[in-house]
């Protein structure tokens, strides 16, 4: 257990979808991120099953904890604190992962705390760039959400701003993917065949742009429905469709309207420092035309590692950290999971 003066080590647990992720933090410094992942047996079915997500982290998780340990040089008896994403995300994938920290804990004799993924999300990027400034803005982007925040206070007052009203970010790549013959999931596919094209050669809507529609929502939806037109058009044209081409031009639409709003939304809520998160932030584009935008708008850009946007334990252990530096009162014994946790509620 931590002397005093000492900062906490704690466990993270993140079982939120198809990653089991196991992280252990010491305040703002990672010892270790381990990681297994069951995406290879949802391939087939070109997106993530629940109940093999399921089932797959019942297999992974004792031996994923070891891992983390062994590469973080502690053992059980150093831990000081466990935190587990218990929500949003998948009902039966977040109760494995509830059951097992509740197990750890009580078997530890150490404070639970329940974390939403979200804003953990936030939190794994103290881990590089130190102290998040506060207020700032945060957009986060996957395969289940796309969001603003603003975050006056990571540990206890995060606010929505704007989500998205029908497919999340990743959820369309994944789509155009399909279309375009790519593997699942999408994003890494996509991002690599734009390489090769011009994403000016394909007009694609940008949804959620007018002047009377809403500031800081988004809607992919319709987006993903254009672009499987335009491809079906050409086919049934005979005309070859250019994959990176038709790639390019729909991930410039969705990378438009992400970095667009949040810049706004930092200048309308006077906040000038912006962290983007989750999987889709591990995009090339985004992070560029990100970075072009804050520039210009004298706003400072925070987007972690690759590795630290997709779903993560390291992620769980960094807001976990911040609860128990922040003095917030653990959880209860009888904590449970929240498929549709919201936002709002940091911790449980």
């Amino acid at each position: 257990m931590a002397e005093a003066g000492t900062q906490a080590l704690v466990l993270g647990f993140e079982t939120s979808c198809d990653e089991t992720g196991i992280g252990l933090v010491r305040g703002r410094t990672l010892l270790s991120d381990a990681l297994a992942t069951s995406m290879a047996e949802h391939e087939r079915f070109g997106g993530v099953v629940p109940e093999i997500a399921s089932r797959a982290h019942l297999e992974a998780m004792v031996p994923t904890v070891h891992r983390a340990l062994a590469d973080a040089g502690v053992g059980l008896g150093d831990v000081d604190a466990v935190a587990v994403t218990s929500g949003p995300g998948l009902t039966g994938a977040l109760l494995v992962g509830v059951a097992a920290a509740k197990a750890y804990a009580l078997a530890l004799g150490v404070p639970l705390y329940g974390v939403n993924h979200l804003a953990a999300h936030v939190a794994v990027d103290e881990l590089e760039h130190g102290r998040l400034a506060e207020p700032s803005i945060a957009m986060l982007v996957s395969g289940g959400h796309s969001s603003i925040l603003l975050v006056p206070d990571l540990a206890q007052d995060v606010q929505p701003l704007g989500q998205t009203i029908d497919d999340a970010a990743g959820e369309a790549f994944d789509k155009v993917a399909r279309v375009l013959d790519l593997p699942f999931p999408g994003g890494p596919p996509i991002d690599r065949e734009a390489l090769a094209g011009d994403p000016r050669a394909i007009a694609f809507p940008r949804g959620l742009t007018g002047p009377r529609d809403a500031l800081y929502d988004f809607s992919f939806s319709g987006l993903k429905t254009a672009v499987a037109r335009w491809v079906e058009a050409q086919q049934r044209a005979g005309t070859t469709v250019s994959v990176p081409d038709v790639a390019a031009s729909f991930q410039e639409a969705v990378v438009d309207v992400l970095t667009a709003k949040a810049v706004r939304a930092c200048r309308d809520h006077g906040v000038d420092h912006l962290v983007i998160g989750g999987g889709v932030a591990a995009n090339s584009r985004l992070r560029t035309v990100a970075q072009e935008r804050c520039d210009a708008a004298g706003i400072v850009l925070r987007v972690p590692s690759r590795r630290l946007c997709t779903d993560n334990g390291a992620m769980v252990a960094a807001l976990g950290s911040r609860l128990v530096e922040a003095g917030v009162a653990p959880s209860a014994p009888d904590l449970g999971a929240d498929s549709s946790l919201p936002i709002t509620t940091v911790s449980v």
